[in-house]
């Protein structure tokens, strides 16, 4: 199976605007749980661009359990390093 480009939102998901609300939940969630080591770079970013998609805080606000859990994720499996992060050294 052929890697994707760290960033990869898949085209089919974007081209017909933003997804309703709930839909974008609903996603989200189902990234939540299918994520593993191999895909939790793709999976963050593509969650990422759903929640940008989401009208208001409170809708938001709804996805922030899913949104920590990946990040923890992301952090436990070593995703990748933002720029700028420095790796902590063990002594």
């Amino acid at each position: 199976m052929a890697r994707r480009p760290a960033g990869f939102v898949s085209l089919t998901s974007l081209k017909h605007g933003p997804p309703d609300p709930q839909s974008a939940l609903d996603a989200i969630r189902r990234i939540y749980f299918a994520t593993t080591r191999e895909t939790i770079d793709h999976d963050l970013t593509h969650a990422i661009e759903l929640l940008k998609s989401l009208p208001d805080e409170a809708t938001r606000e709804k996805a922030s359990v899913y949104m920590e859990g990946l990040n923890e994720m992301r952090r436990d499996w070593g995703g990748e390093r933002k720029r700028g992060a420095r790796k902590q050294r063990s002594k």
